[in-house]
């Protein structure tokens, strides 16, 4: 079949008029790059240094292009990439218009990262007896893996989650199969490459341009979806480039978050208002874990891909942070809420745990992606400040009937007065304090911290062996001591206290129940074991801060004794938690083998099991000296001292 030749002649003189166009556009750029395209020191533009090697670091994808340096003595001025000054396709045909540009994006430190701490132990030969027993338990994790990726793939393929009782599916994230793309890195790491490779096959095909949600999780859907896709791009490194540009695809979309007057992106975001051209804010009620907990996949998406923009959105929020530390009713820590509209810092409630955490833990594993190339130390110096502040005030002490020295992370509200009232509360999600503290104690050469870090693990490990279940509930409440005195345990001072939040909670119509009735009811009826003085919330949602924590200090102490804690943990869980399809949250881990719950959150397969695989696999595989883990687990390549690592303007 031939083609008309007057559309042979449109088609020809349209080409030249796009050649034409872009000839054009292409001498505007060289005369801009010409007259401010200056690169600082040590850094390069879209090329790699003649230094690095880009196959070992996973940047098989970039540019070979070697870059000139310039004087040292010269002005040092950065270019920003080009701002959305055409629209940004999001979703299907519509654009997203930037109504709030960036003028001068920031930047990364010059020079080369340095050569940090060793963080791994050095771990001996095994004995043959030893390592039947590890490879025993790792087999048994690894099956437990395989049957949930089973349930998940036979029952809701590229859908967000599996419902564990029923094998039905649930769109909870976006629909863009959140627990698909949140588990690729540990199917890599199990070796599971058939499986690994069937599910890149089908992210590639995940549609970010489309979502039935009328609002996204920025948080949500950057440590499962960005975080997920960088973390299999990099331990794979760089094999898949698929996977960098679904990457980018999604951090082009959550980019468009950040579009408010002062850069702070909208935490939940509303993308059908934003399209409509409604002029975006941030939020006044903002929770400083999903505005703080971006820093990792951001940076690594510039480092990756040359464009700074990714690093300039998140840089903002640290330097604003910084900013105001000295500054709150509890100085060194920042209040679980902030106002993101008018960056202020108001609410007097403390915590490092749910709502606050993962900002904490990010201070020290940015420090490690960047190569210890603070601005300043500011990392390092926000870190310390607020972990000063976290020993004296948030972690504290609790009585335990079998004298153990262990630490808990509470909460803490400052009053008018700027007093300070511990609530000694203790939450599953607040256990990844321990592999914080250890690794902080580490790399920024803290050692006195190491035992601070041991006592918060082991407080964990205390509330996991303490209930029924063998698994550590939710959230509770304990008996706090003086910190660093002789804690012995008192019977007649837990009954005490145990009355005393009884009464705090007696409901209507219960008032007039005597002391002994409060403690009989709360011991026998409501099953609070010794040491306890409340279970708060008695569910176990699948969560992983625990053995996140234990496996962190594994890999940082070799202690013998944590492995074996792991395998009583994972033994309870998967005993407790098993389904025909998968794994299920549990409601009450006072009782054994409690009533589920139909969720299976893909936290489930991305982290926990991957941790309990991790700390049973080689010291090597996924060493904490080549990669830094964010809060989902995805492994980031860590630069190696001296080496670029990565382009830094695109």
């Amino acid at each position: 079949m031939f083609m008309p030749r007057r559309r042979i002649t449109s088609l020809v003189l349209a080409s030249i008029l796009v050649l034409g166009i872009w000839y054009l556009h292409s001498l505007q750029d060289v005369a801009l790059s010409a007259t401010k395209g200056k690169v600082r020191p040590g850094y390069r533009t879209r090329g790699k240094s003649s230094t690095s090697s880009s196959t070992s670091y996973g940047y098989t994808d970039v540019s070979s292009n070697i870059s000139e340096i310039t004087d040292p003595s010269s002005p040092e001025e950065v270019v920003p990439p080009p701002r959305f000054t055409k629209g940004q396709h999001t979703f299907g045909t519509r654009k997203f218009f930037e109504q709030n540009p960036v003028e001068n994006y920031k930047y990364f430190s010059k020079g080369l990262p340095y050569k940090l701490s060793q963080v791994q132990h050095d771990f001996g030969a095994e004995t043959d007896e030893a390592k039947a027993t590890r490879l025993q338990r790792l087999e048994a994790v690894k099956s437990s893996f395989e049957h949930s990726w089973a349930g998940y793939k036979a029952h809701a393929w590229m859908q967000d989650e599996l419902s564990p009782l029923d094998g039905g599916s649930v769109q909870t994230f976006g629909g863009w199969a959140a627990t698909l793309v949140d588990t690729l890195d540990t199917l890599w790491i199990m070796g599971m490459k058939e499986e690994f490779d069937e599910a890149v096959d089908a992210a590639k095909d995940i549609d970010f341009n489309s979502t039935t949600e009328s609002m996204l999780n920025l948080f949500e859907t950057t440590i499962r979806y960005l975080g997920g896709f960088l973390g299999a791009y990099d331990l794979t490194g760089g094999m898949y480039p698929v996977l960098l540009q679904k990457a980018t695809e999604v951090g082009d979309l959550l980019y468009c978050a950040f579009d408010t007057p002062n850069r702070m992106p909208v935490t939940r975001w509303n993308w059908r208002e934003a399209l409509d051209g409604a002029q975006q804010t941030a939020g006044t009620a903002t929770l400083i874990a999903e505005i703080g907990s971006l820093t990792l996949e951001f940076t690594r998406l510039s480092q990756l891909t040359g464009n700074l923009k990714y690093y300039d959105a998140v840089k903002r929020i640290l330097d604003e942070f910084e900013k105001y530390q000295s500054d709150t009713s509890l100085p060194g820590l920042w209040p679980t809420t902030m106002n993101a509209k008018t960056i202020t810092f108001e609410d007097n409630s403390y915590t490092l745990g749910s709502m606050a955490d993962s900002w904490y833990e990010y201070l020290p594993k940015q420090h490690m992606l960047i190569g210890g190339r603070d601005d300043e130390d500011q990392l390092k110096k926000m870190y310390d400040f607020a972990m000063t502040t976290a020993i004296n005030n948030i972690f504290y002490q609790p009585m335990v009937p079998d004298n153990k020295d262990i630490l808990m992370s509470g909460a803490v509200r400052v009053d008018s007065n700027t007093k300070t009232r511990l609530s000694p509360q203790g939450q599953h999600l607040g256990c990844y304090t321990g592999g914080m503290v250890g690794i902080g104690a580490k790399i920024f050469d803290k050692p006195e911290h190491m035992n601070t870090a041991r006592k918060l693990v082991d407080g964990c490990i205390w509330a996991y062996d303490g209930m029924p279940s063998g698994i550590m509930p939710e959230q509770f409440f304990m008996v706090p001591c003086a910190m660093n005195s002789d804690c012995q345990w008192d019977e007649e001072t837990w009954e005490a206290a145990v009355v005393e939040r009884a009464k705090a909670n007696v409901g209507e119509g219960n008032e007039n129940r005597t002391d002994a009735q409060l403690l009989n009811d709360t011991i026998y009826q409501n099953k609070v074991p010794r040491g306890f003085t409340e279970i708060w919330d008695a569910r176990y949602l699948l969560r992983p801060e625990a053995i996140e924590s234990v496996f962190v200090l594994y890999r940082l102490t070799g202690d013998a004794d944590l492995p074996e804690s792991a395998w009583r943990m994972f033994s309870n869980i998967e005993r407790n938690t098993r389904t025909e399809y998968g794994n299920a949250m549990i409601s009450d881990v006072r009782v054994d083998k409690s009533a589920k719950q139909n969720k299976m959150e893909s936290f489930w397969m991305a982290e926990t099991l991957k941790y309990f695989y991790l700390i049973f696999s080689e010291p090597s595989v996924v060493s904490l000296d080549e990669y830094v883990l964010n809060t989902e687990a995805h492994p980031f390549r860590r630069p190696k001292p001296g080496v670029d690592d990565g382009p830094r303007y695109g």
